[in-house]
């Protein structure tokens, strides 16, 4: 019988990549609750309407990419392809609006019909934090900040910036919008085609085409700067004066956009080059139209995503330790005094493994080779049981001394 093969697309994760996997959900965890953001968990699919309707019929997701189905009941649902529409729904059919403003963040898998690549899947992994019922540019820098946090807590903020944008408010964004449509339509014809099935529709994604014929053109198309009002350059100046006073470093990007209409002021990624041509790690923005598309009252929020498996490439092998303490069972008589020391050392929340399989004059070797910080080696001989502690670093001074406490216990 032929083994079954994986699912193009989809990925079993294994060994380092499963530790520093683990490594950047504990890490964002830890942030979240530093933070005071509630853990909340939604459900893998929704109806489908959540996503339509709050990505747009005609976004690539909606039309191309998310996992629909129609179910015994004859509604049709999809497996979410991103949190926040889930979230959004939620906050208005469980009443979270007496909560606001609601500070809220998760984590899971999300499904996509996407083309695989080097840190895409089919099947992927985000963390996700949002701010729901905030108007105030204070929202929007404390989810920058805690971004910022969690990126330095992996050890991953060296090479990955931070760019920022406005979008402006609805009138500042309307009437770029409208500026962009008509010089884009003067050099339609060279556009790609790509850019031409977007200009009406969804001008401001041709902002980030990655069409080489495109650029040249993007380039010299008109800045949402010289449209903004008075009041969205306010917002903007106070969401770069809180970055200051929170020492985040950041670059201007005035080609940073979100297509979708609903999203208003803030927007922002966090690049790097060490991941190839795909080069987000997190982004997010305000998106204070959102509740509106989905039938709600109109409700400012702002929000970040970001791809576990790619922070999890970024960190690498950096995560993986070694066990703080190996102990070391030279004779099968000993086996289980070195059971009892390794739960022991466990207890007092240091790492252990016991050696005690193989050639007993092999299993100390074994013990040095794996690299622990410690190994406790158990022998017989004619005096009884006896002991030895290799130490080698010096962080391994505290575990000699648990050692010598629960020494006379375990030997006895």
């Amino acid at each position: 019988m032929k083994t079954p093969q994986a699912i193009r697309g989809t990925q079993d994760i294994f060994g380092a990549e499963a530790e520093a996997f683990a490594h950047v959900v504990s890490t964002f965890e830890k942030v979240r609750k530093l933070y005071r953001f509630t853990r909340i968990e939604m459900p893998v699919f929704e109806k489908t309407e959540v996503f339509s309707r709050s990505l747009g019929e005609t976004t690539d997701v909606v039309s191309k990419e998310m996992y629909s189905f129609e179910d015994r009941g004859g509604d049709s649902l999809t497996l979410r392809p991103e949190f926040t529409a889930g979230i959004a729904r939620a906050y208005l059919t469980n009443g979270w609006q007496q909560h606001a403003p609601l500070k809220v963040a998760t984590h899971g898998p999300l499904f996509r019909y996407e083309r695989p690549q080097k840190g895409r899947y089919r099947q992927f992994h985000q963390i996700d934090a949002e701010i729901i019922g905030a108007a105030e540019p204070l929202a929007d820098v404390e989810l920058l900040v805690m971004a910022d946090q969690i990126l330095k807590e992996l050890g991953i903020a060296d090479g990955v910036t931070l760019l920022l944008n406005t979008l402006g408010d609805a009138a500042s964004r309307d009437a770029w919008r409208s500026a962009l449509v008509e010089y884009f339509r003067d050099h339609k014809a060279d556009l790609s085609e790509d850019s031409q099935d977007r200009l009406e529709r969804n001008p401001l994604r041709i902002l980030d085409s990655k069409d080489p014929r495109d650029k040249p053109f993007v380039a010299d198309a008109p800045l949402i700067d010289d449209y903004l009002s008075a009041e969205a350059q306010d917002f903007f100046g106070k969401v770069t004066q809180g970055l200051d006073a929170a020492s985040v470093d950041y670059v201007r990007a005035p080609a940073l956009v979100r297509g979708l209409d609903y999203y208003r002021h803030t927007a922002f990624e966090f690049v790097t080059d060490r991941l190839g041509a795909q080069g987000t790690v997190l982004g997010g923005g305000r998106y204070d139209g959102l509740m509106e598309s989905l039938g709600g009252p109109a409700t400012p929020a702002v929000g970040w995503a970001a791809g576990i498996e790619r922070l999890a490439m970024l960190v690498g092998e950096q995560n993986q330790q070694d066990a703080d303490v190996v102990v070391v069972a030279e004779s099968d008589d000993l086996i289980h005094a070195a059971i009892a020391a390794a739960s022991r050392f466990r207890e007092l929340n240091y790492s252990a493994d016991v050696m005690a399989t193989g050639s007993p004059r092999k299993r100390f070797d074994k013990a040095v080779k794996s690299g622990a910080t410690c190994i406790v080696s158990l022998r017989s001989d004619m005096n009884g049981v006896t002991s030895n502690i290799r130490r080698n670093n010096p962080d391994a001074a505290e575990i000699e001394q648990a050692w010598l406490q629960m020494k006379p216990f375990i030997l006895a």
